[in-house]
């Protein structure tokens, strides 16, 4: 039990410090201001391996207009670093309304809170779009299950968790 009060109050810790560093970001950037622009546009969480075949299979499809596009990758995660680099290497630029895009690693969760808290502090509209791994058939995953009400646009990508879980959004395979 220590264990899990423990991982929970590092979690809090760790969204706290991720908003404080959001809110300075939005600060030099001129958030807030007349005119203002924050520095994301879109934010993808990678994870290693199928998360971010996945991830980087649905940032391909996307239109230009979904830029510019920001990325989380683990420090130690060179091969999905060098995927990114070649992927946005012919992308052009273009604006659109902050979001954070991700698709189930556990460290998708303080930043989709981080983004959360943007919001409810009146200092960005921050939408959501979490879609859940195709390998999640019956369950949803625990990022899921914790996303599932706090984020904006929730896609599952099998009928029978659409079924489950109703605000959930069915289009078919997604990536």
């Amino acid at each position: 039990m220590d264990l899990c009060c423990g991982t929970g109050a590092a979690l809090f810790a760790l969204g706290c410090i991720l908003v404080a560093s959001a809110l300075l970001v939005l600060r030099r950037n001129g958030a807030g201001k007349a005119g203002g622009q924050g520095a994301v546009s879109v934010l993808v969480v990678l994870g290693s391996g199928g998360h971010t075949t996945e991830i980087l299979r649905l940032v391909d499809s996307l239109s230009a207009s979904y830029a510019p596009r920001h990325y989380v990758i683990a420090n130690t995660d060179m091969m999905s670093a060098e995927r990114v680099r070649i992927l946005e290497a012919a992308r052009s630029k273009g604006n659109t309304e902050p979001q954070v895009l991700c698709n189930g690693p556990g460290t998708c969760v303080p930043l989709c809170i981080s983004a959360l808290m943007l919001r409810i502090l009146g200092m960005k509209k921050v939408l959501i779009i979490y879609i859940e791994s195709i390998c999640r058939v019956e369950t949803l995953s625990l990022s899921g299950k914790i996303l599932y009400n706090l984020s904006d646009y929730f896609f599952v990508q099998w009928s029978a968790l659409q079924k489950k879980y109703p605000k959930a959004i069915y289009l078919g395979r997604l990536v």
